[in-house]
C-alpha cells in the first residue's frame, strides 16, 4: 500500500503557507486502539472482489478492488466483475447514485453500536463522514447529496458523535479530501497513477472541499481529523480556505487534537501504515490500519477465510502498540445499520482479551526492541517501570525472560497470578499456567 508522506506537493517555493506546529498529543499515543466505520452508499450492494492482493495482475488490481468501498469507481470500469454484477442486480440503467434512494439504515442504534466498540476496547472512533463517492453523512449545507435529504433522512455523524461522547470515547473524523466521484466528471480510476491524476484541483472545488471540513469542526470539535489522499492543489496555498489556514483554525478550536499525514502537505500528525506489515519500532507514531476483511465497507462475498479471527485480531494489536504504533481497526456494518456476526464476533473476543490483559496495552511505550524470537515467540511494552512479556504462542507452555530482565524483583501472569522464574543456563525461564495456554497471547508483567 502507498505511504503518503512523502507525497507533497506542488512545491509553492517562497509562496508555501506556514503551517501550525506538528504534534501528537499524549492522549492519542496512550489509547493504542481506535475503531475505523466505514459506512456509507457502497453498504446497499456491499460488495468487492474478494482477494488479499496477491494472485491479482497489476494491470486488474481496480477492476478488482477488494474494497467494497470503492463500488462507486469500479462499477464504472466496463466488464469488471462489480460492473457485470450491478447489472445483474440492479439492472442496466441504475446508477450508483441511485442506490442512495434505497439506503434503509433503520437497524442502526448509535448508542448500542458505538457501546459494542468500546466494549471492544475502542479508545477512539472514526466514522466515515464522506468517501470518495461524495456521499455526506451529516446534514451539511454545502449538497443536497447526504444522508439527512436522501436514504437514511438522518445525520449520522451527529448520532455518532453523541453517542461516543456519551461513552467516554475520543470522536475522529475520516474525510476524502481530493477525491469526490459526485462533483467530477473523469474517467475511472485504473491505476495508482490515476489515484492522483483523475481528480480536481481548481479553486471552487477546494473551496468546496474546506467549506464541509469547517462544517465537521464547527459542530462536532473532532478529536481526530483523518484526511484521505491528498488535497486539492488549488487549496494548498496561502488563502483562507487552504489546508493550512483550516488545521490552524482547527487546532485554536481542538489544542488537544491530531491530523494524519494524508493531506499531501509537508505537514503532518501520526504517520499512516494501511493492510502493511511493520517490520521493528517506528520512532515517530503511528497507526496500522486495515479491516477485519480484505475491505473496509462491508463485503457480503467475504467469509471466515477473509477474515481476522480474534485470535488474529489481539495478535496484530499487540504487533503494531510493541512497535509505537495504534490500531485503527475498521468495522463495516450492514446498510441497515447492523454489525456483521463474523466481525462481531472478532470484536467480542478482543474486548474480552483486553479485559485481563489492558495494562499491557493500554499506555504503554515500545521497550528496547520490539520482540525476541529466541525460544517461543514474544513482543514487549512497557509501563511505569513494568516490562510486559506477551507470548505469542501461548501453547509453547513457557517463555524465556530477556538478559535485560535477570533478577527480576517479581513476574505476575495478568489474569493467572504469580510466576515461578526458572534459571538456567539458557536464560530464565517461566512456565505459562495451563489457564492461559489457550488463549491468543498471555502476558507477563515483569518488575525489575
Amino acid at each position: 500500500m502507498l505511504n503518503f508522506e512523502t507525497r507533497i506537493g506542488p512545491d509553492l517555493g517562497a509562496d508555501a503557507p506556514v503551517y501550525p506546529a506538528a504534534g501528537v498529543p499524549e492522549w492519542y499515543r496512550d489509547a493504542k486502539l481506535g475503531f475505523f466505520v466505514h459506512w456509507g452508499l457502497y453498504s446497499v450492494p456491499a460488495w468487492g472482489t474478494p482477494h488479499d492482493g496477491r494472485g491479482v495482475p497489476t494491470e486488474d488490481a481496480y477492476a478488482h478492488h477488494q474494497y467494497a468501498e470503492w463500488y462507486g469507481n469500479t462499477v464504472r470500469i466496463a466488464g469488471s466483475p462489480t460492473w457485470q454484477r450491478h447489472q445483474d442486480v440492479y439492472g442496466t440503467g441504475t446508477s450508483y447514485e441511485d442506490l442512495a434512494d434505497r439506503w434503509d439504515a433503520s437497524a442502526f442504534d448509535a448508542d448500542a453500536f458505538v457501546g459494542s466498540l468500546v466494549s471492544a476496547g475502542a479508545r477512539y472512533v472514526i466514522p466515515t463522514t464522506k468517501h470518495h463517492e461524495g456521499f455526506c453523512l451529516w446534514d451539511t449545507g454545502t449538497t443536497t447529496f447526504n444522508a439527512a435529504r436522501r436514504g437514511p433522512r438522518r445525520d449520522l455523524i451527529r448520532e455518532f458523535h453523541d453517542a461516543t461522547r456519551a461513552a467516554g470515547a475520543k470522536f475522529g473524523v475520516y474525510f476524502s479530501g481530493a477525491l469526490d466521484w459526485h462533483v467530477s466528471d473523469f474517467p475511472p480510476i485504473e491505476s495508482d497513477t490515476d489515484l492522483f491524476r483523475y481528480r480536481r484541483n481548481d479553486e471552487r472545488f477546494s473551496r468546496y472541499s474546506a467549506a464541509q471540513l469547517e462544517e465537521l469542526v464547527e459542530r462536532f470539535s473532532p478529536d481526530i481529523l483523518w484526511n484521505d489522499i491528498d488535497w486539492p492543489d488549488g487549496g494548498k496555498g496561502r488563502d483562507e480556505f487552504a489546508v493550512a489556514a483550516l488545521l490552524e483554525r482547527y487546532l485554536e478550536r481542538v489544542p488537544s487534537g491530531v491530523v494524519n499525514d494524508r493531506w499531501g502537505v509537508p505537514y503532518h500528525g501520526f504517520l499512516t501504515r494501511e493492510y502493511t506489515h511493520v517490520e521493528d519500532i517506528v520512532d515517530s507514531p503511528w497507526e496500522s490500519t486495515r479491516g477485519l476483511g480484505f475491505s473496509f465497507g462491508y463485503n457480503e462475498a467475504e467469509g471466515p477465510e477473509h477474515s481476522l479471527s480474534g485470535a488474529a485480531l489481539v495478535r496484530l494489536l499487540v504487533d503494531v502498540v510493541s512497535k509505537n504504533g495504534n490500531l485503527l481497526i475498521n468495522v463495516g456494518p450492514r446498510a441497515d445499520g447492523s454489525i456483521p456476526e463474523l466481525q462481531a464476533a472478532s470484536m467480542s473476543a478482543m474486548g474480552r482479551w483486553l479485559g485481563v490483559n489492558g495494562d499491557a496495552v493500554y499506555g504503554t511505550r515500545p521497550w528496547l526492541r520490539a520482540g525476541d524470537r529466541i525460544g517461543a515467540p514474544v513482543s514487549y511494552t512497557t509501563s511505569g517501570g513494568d516490562v510486559f512479556v506477551h507470548a505469542i504462542d501461548p501453547t509453547a507452555g513457557e517463555i524465556r525472560l530477556p538478559s535485560e530482565l535477570d533478577g527480576a524483583g517479581s513476574v505476575t501472569w495478568l489474569g493467572a497470578g504469580d510466576a515461578a522464574v526458572e534459571p538456567s543456563s539458557a536464560g530464565a525461564s517461566v512456565s505459562i499456567p495451563e489457564a492461559l495456554r489457550g488463549e491468543a497471547i498471555a502476558v507477563a508483567r515483569v518488575t525489575p
